[in-house]
């Protein structure tokens, strides 16, 4: 016996859209983005699913790293963000990580810190997101030193475009041409395209593209793009009806009183909650899937437990399956009507939900 909250990881279809993303990026590098415990996936059953497949991974943090590397994945995996402290330096090099260099202190940390091996180091230009790097001058007058340190064995520059998901901004086009400017100038491979970018900018694709949400089956485009339709769902979660109440005009359901019945109703109460990592703020009328037919939340949604319609229901029992996103329905509608984005669904599933690999 356990409670019914749980989420399918579906790991043949994240390997299809890796397939996807390297395909689109003309077969060269590509790395697997799995930081956030791979969005909200499992990062280590992601990367041992994609470890024959992905030519490297990409995490946030080196305590990311090391929980691959222990669970054995050897492809390389790459430090978004670098090192944060120089004791972090050591067992970079020990592990053999790769590592982002994106400030001044940075390179003076690691110009004075003798490794066990020089580092493939990828050097993060500041193309206009104006978050982390360097300026392009900063770039290439620093650039001859980087050459020459022994710590440093091979470079690569990546940018990050801040308006990727626009695929109208002029933005995007001024900062592929910034960043493949300093590339051709410093004789360096490139990578740009994160999921957007290796969806619907080509120009951007580069020696290495950088997929991370378009793997989780989710689309990066607030507006429908026909890009992404070949995405393969990635997670269900779902769970089961634990009661129903049969309601008279007036009555009201949930915390707040915030749905009140306009006529006779059937209410069946769902054990998933804002403690699961649902959104709170999805909102009346949020779609739903009850025994693979087309439902609507009602009432505010608790910290265990949510209530659906179920009026035109008459077939629907205790123990019957809810869909809360998944195969029938897709994250980014649920997103829409929480007012965020499937990234904060996925990565905000807490650990009671159990998770199945299928």
């Amino acid at each position: 016996m356990s409670r019914a909250a749980t989420a399918i990881i579906h790991l043949d279809a994240i390997r299809q859209n890796y397939r996807l993303a390297k395909n689109l990026g003309h077969n060269r590098g590509t790395l697997a983005v799995v930081k956030a415990n791979a969005y909200g996936h499992g990062a280590v059953q992601v990367a041992q699913a994609l470890e024959h497949e992905a030519d490297a991974f990409a995490v946030a943090c080196i305590e990311e790293a090391i929980e691959l590397r222990t669970a054995g994945i050897q492809k390389p995996i790459l430090l978004l963000e670098g090192f944060f402290t120089p004791d972090e330096l050591p067992i970079i090099a020990d592990m053999d990580f790769w590592c982002a260099l994106h400030c001044r202190e940075q390179v003076e940390i690691l110009s004075g810190t003798t490794l066990s091996r020089p580092l493939h180091a990828w050097l993060k230009l500041d193309s206009g997101m104006h978050r982390l790097g360097f300026n392009a001058a900063e770039l290439t007058s620093l650039f001859p030193r980087l050459q020459k340190l022994p710590q440093i064995a091979e470079m690569t520059l990546m940018t990050h475009l801040a308006c990727a998901d626009e695929p109208s901004s002029p933005m995007n086009a001024q900062q592929i041409t910034a960043a493949r400017q300093l590339a051709a100038t410093l004789q360096l491979p490139i990578s740009i395209a994160n999921s957007a970018a290796v969806l619907a900018h080509p120009a951007s694709h580069g020696d290495w593209q950088r997929p991370g949400i378009m793997l989780y089956g989710a689309s990066p485009f607030a507006m429908s793009e026909p890009l992404s339709q070949p995405l393969q769902t990635t997670m269900t979660l779902q769970s089961e009806v634990i009661a129903i109440h049969d309601l008279e005009p007036g009555d009201s359901v949930g915390y707040g009183a915030t749905w009140v019945c306009d006529k006779p109703m059937r209410i069946g109460t769902v054990a998933m909650g804002y403690a699961d990592g649902y959104p709170r703020h999805a909102g009346n009328g949020t779609p739903v899937w009850v025994d693979s037919k087309p439902s609507q939340l009602v009432g505010r949604v608790s910290m265990d437990m949510l209530t659906v319609d179920l009026t035109d229901r008459p077939d629907v029992g205790l123990g019957a399956k809810v869909e809360l996103w998944g195969e029938n329905l897709n994250a980014g509608i649920v997103a829409e009507h929480a007012g965020t984005i499937p990234y904060t669904l996925f990565t905000g599933i807490t650990q009671r939900v159990k998770k199945i690999y299928a």
